[in-house]
C-alpha cells in the first residue's frame, strides 16, 4: 500500500467528529456573488468545486498551494505525481474537462467570466511551485488571462499566508501545525480582493461577528466530512436586512477542527475582511477517516489527516457533478442561499 507522509495524506494526528451544531439558516445573500477557496487538498478542493460546479461559484475560485483540476486520477504515480514540487500531466485532465463539459462538469463556457486566484509560496515542497504552475497552464486555454491573479510569496513553505501573527501559528517558513503563517502578505485579503474587487478596511480589532457552529450531516454531509461545521456572519448580515456575499474557505490536511480547533476559522483572516465587507464565510469541515477505500490510483488508503477528497476516496466522481463531497458543500450553500 502506497502512503504519503506529508500534510496532504499524513499519518499524523487523530480526530474525533465531536458534537453537532444547530441547523444550518438561511441568509440574504447575492446568488451570484459565492466564490470558495482553500489551502491544500482545500486548494484542490476548490479547483474542483470551482470548475464542476461554476454554476454555482458564479464568482470563482482561489487555490492556495493546491493543483491542477482532476490531477490525481490520470497519472502513471497517482496522487504522488501531483505533489512534492512534481510536473503533473495535464493534457488528459484538460481533455476531460472538455469532453465533460455540459454532463458531468458544467459548462466550462462560463469560465470567460469567472474569476481565479492562485498562490503559492517558493519554499512548498508538500504540493509546490511546479504543480501551481501546471493548473495555471491548464487554466489558460479556459479563463480570461485579465481575471486571474498568480501570486508566489518568497520564503513561504505549505502554510495558508498572513500578514498578522495569529495565536500558535507556525513559522513562515516551516511546514507545521496548524498550517497558518505571517508570511508578510495576506492571502485571505487578496483572493477576497480578486474575488470582488476593491474592499473596505479589514476590521483590525476585535470581530464584531459570529461564528456559528451548524450540523454538517445528512445532505449537508458525506463521507470523511466532520459532523460539525462553521459560518461566520458578519454583524450586517444576522438579520436580513443587508444582502450579502458568500464565500466558502476549506482548510487543508491536519486543519480541520478535530485536528487545530477553530485556528483555521479565526486565524486565517477570512473573518477581518467579512467583517467590514459583507461577507459570509463558509467552513465546511472534513474528518479523520482510518477506513481503506480505493482511490484512483488503485491504492487502498485511509483518510488519516482529514483531508478533502482531491484522490476518489469517495466514489470515481469526486471531481465531477454528484461527487459526494461536492455535493454537500453545494447544499450547503443552497442553504444559505434560501434566505
Amino acid at each position: 500500500m502506497m502512503v504519503n507522509t506529508s500534510l496532504c495524506l499524513g499519518l499524523l494526528g487523530l480526530a474525533s467528529p465531536g458534537a453537532l451544531g444547530a441547523p444550518l439558516g438561511a441568509y440574504n445573500v447575492d446568488a451570484n456573488s459565492v466564490s470558495v477557496s482553500g489551502l491544500s487538498s482545500g486548494g484542490f478542493m476548490s479547483a474542483h468545486l470551482g470548475i464542476a460546479y461554476s454554476d454555482t461559484f458564479k464568482t470563482g475560485f482561489g487555490v492556495f498551494a493546491g493543483g491542477p483540476y482532476d490531477c490525481a486520477r490520470n497519472q502513471l504515480y497517482g496522487y504522488l505525481s501531483c505533489m512534492s514540487n512534481l510536473f503533473p500531466l495535464i493534457s488528459v485532465p484538460t481533455a476531460n474537462m472538455k469532453a465533460w463539459s455540459g454532463t458531468k462538469i458544467d459548462s466550462v463556457s462560463n469560465f470567460k467570466s469567472r474569476r481565479v486566484y492562485m498562490q503559492v509560496g517558493s519554499a512548498d515542497t508538500t504540493v509546490g511551485p511546479n504543480v501551481m504552475s501546471q493548473l495555471r497552464t491548464q487554466l489558460s486555454g479556459f479563463v480570461d488571462s485579465s481575471k486571474v491573479a498568480y501570486v508566489t510569496t518568497q520564503g513561504a513553505a505549505h502554510v495558508f499566508p498572513t500578514d498578522f501573527d495569529g495565536p500558535g501559528n507556525n513559522a513562515c517558513g516551516s511546514s507545521s501545525s496548524p498550517y497558518i503563517a505571517n508570511c508578510a502578505y495576506d492571502g485571505a485579503g487578496a483572493v477576497l480582493k480578486q474575488m470582488y474587487g476593491p474592499l473596505a478596511a479589514r476590521n483590525a480589532g476585535a470581530p464584531t461577528g459570529s461564528v456559528v457552529s451548524f450540523d454538517q450531516t445528512g445532505k449537508y454531509g458525506a463521507g470523511g466530512m466532520d459532523g460539525t461545521g462553521y459560518l461566520y456572519v458578519p454583524a450586517a448580515c444576522r438579520d436580513g436586512s443587508t444582502v450579502c456575499k458568500l464565500h466558502v474557505a476549506l482548510h487543508g490536511c491536519s486543519q480541520s477542527k478535530g485536528h487545530i480547533g477553530t485556528k483555521f476559522v479565526e486565524n486565517s483572516g477570512y473573518n477581518k475582511w467579512a467583517d467590514t465587507n459583507n461577507i459570509i464565510i463558509l467552513y465546511p469541515q472534513a474528518t479523520v477517516d482510518l477506513t481503506l477505500h480505493l482511490v484512483w490510483s488503485l491504492n487502498w488508503l485511509p483518510n488519516p489527516n482529514g483531508c478533502w477528497d482531491w484522490i476518489g476516496w469517495y466514489g470515481a466522481n469526486a471531481d465531477q457533478k454528484g461527487g459526494a463531497q461536492m455535493v454537500a458543500i453545494v447544499n450547503q450553500v443552497n442553504q444559505i442561499l434560501s434566505g
